[in-house]
């Protein structure tokens, strides 16, 4: 009976590591970092917006003052920087952390950006989500609708500063797939991604309000910026809901890799993000490399063309296929795990029917990764076949009967 149990133990083991193996050979998702603090987690590609890892990525959370990366960068896209903001009683009213405005006071947009990213103040959010908006409510729906542009798949605001807050549609939520989409669309898709970088990454800022009586320093908050080379951008967030959250980017190389995090520890554990950021950038750095997997030279077979012009009537006339893009540039970099393999599919019509022009398109060659669309590029007709019409059937019963003649 001992002997049974283990050659079943031993089996079970083989078909776990046989089943892996197979995931891994389709693109699937290699085993990670383990023991991560964040309840959910996500390490994104920041140049393809491709997941390399998640642990409940897709699991809906509150996030905190991470929230403020997306205020920031609709604040800096309104173009407002050098406008005056007046100081409303609802942002005067905003709890710690704060600016401590008060009530009819101005200050510059710019500055008060710096006030959200560096010292993550609640009421310098406030205050931009109503200059821009001219409501928090106002600013919320634009809030939903970039979120909504830039792919997010279950991300709800409510609030410009990340402060727990619910409605009749729900909470105030994102997933950790989903700000990692934001802060890639932060740092490498929005006009203004240079503006966010050289905010997000300032170590300190002084300003005075618009009379010029109040003068203020806010400091980066951002530990990661000083513990790995290369180091971009990132905001932390906390509340009693969220718990410690945080969403960074890294640059290296080459690549760069975006994790975001929720629900990352609650009091005392402070520096658990720290901990799961580096362990997740270090994955991503020791296990993604560029590489080229574009077939070149790949062949495509002649398609038969129906009721076309043939040299000889009994041949079925055929168009050669390609693709209409140079040697030089016939490329596709992506960044894959050594084990990642991509699958090539074509796509053509088992025959094409008369008139055919030279260049039309006539189907594609796809790349895959797994079960994502990664590459897509159309195949062309590289030659044409006119319609059989009067001429050319005059033509051919003129040559049989000249070469009947002849013989």
């Amino acid at each position: 009976m001992k002997k049974m149990s283990k050659v079943i133990a031993a089996l079970g083991v083989f078909l776990q590591f046989f089943f892996l193996g197979i995931r891994a050979a389709s693109g699937g998702e290699a085993p990670g970092p383990t023991e991560l603090y964040a309840k959910a987690a996500c390490l994104l590609d920041g140049d393809s917006g491709r997941v390399l890892y998640g642990k409940e990525e897709n699991l809906a959370l509150p996030m905190a003052s991470t929230t403020k990366i997306m205020t920031c960068i609709l604040v800096l896209e309104s173009g407002t920087e050098e406008e005056m903001a007046t100081v409303s009683s609802r942002a005067a009213g905003q709890p710690k952390v704060h600016l401590g405005v008060r009530k009819g006071e101005t200050y510059r947009v710019g500055d008060l950006l710096y006030s959200l990213m560096l010292e993550s103040h609640n009421d310098a959010a406030v205050i931009l989500a109503e200059h821009v908006g001219t409501t928090v409510e106002g600013f919320a729906a634009m809030m939903n609708q970039k979120a909504e542009e830039i792919g997010c798949e279950d991300t709800y605001f409510i609030t410009p500063n990340g402060l727990d807050a619910s409605d009749d549609q729900g909470v105030h939520h994102t997933t950790a797939a989903d700000l990692a989409r934001i802060m890639r669309y932060c740092i490498r898709i929005s006009p203004k991604k240079a503006e966010f970088l050289e905010i997000t990454g300032t170590a300190s800022y002084t300003f005075t309000d618009g009379s010029g009586s109040r003068s203020f320093s806010c400091y980066n908050h951002n530990t990661f910026l000083d513990m790995m080379e290369g180091a971009l951008s990132g905001k932390t967030g906390f509340t009693a809901d969220a718990g410690y959250c945080y969403v960074g980017a890294l640059e290296r190389e080459g690549r760069t890799f975006i994790v975001a995090l929720l629900a990352c520890g609650w009091p005392n554990n402070k520096t658990y993000k720290w901990s799961d950021t580096k362990k997740l950038m270090v994955y991503g750095l020791e296990n993604y490399q560029y590489r080229d997997v574009f077939q070149k030279g790949q062949e495509f077979p002649a398609l038969p063309v129906s009721g076309g012009q043939a040299e000889l009537v009994d041949e079925l006339p055929r168009v050669q296929v390609g693709l209409n893009i140079p040697s030089e540039e016939q490329q596709l970099t992506l960044l894959l795990r050594e084990d990642e393999e991509v699958r090539v599919e074509t796509e053509l019509p088992q025959a094409l029917a008369a008139p055919v022009e030279a260049g039309s398109p006539v189907g594609a060659v796809r790349y895959y990764l797994g079960e994502e669309l990664v590459g897509e590029y159309p195949l062309y007709t590289l030659s044409q076949v006119k319609k059989i019409d009067f001429d050319w059937c005059f033509d051919i019963i003129k040559k049989r009967f000249l070469h009947a003649v002849r013989e």
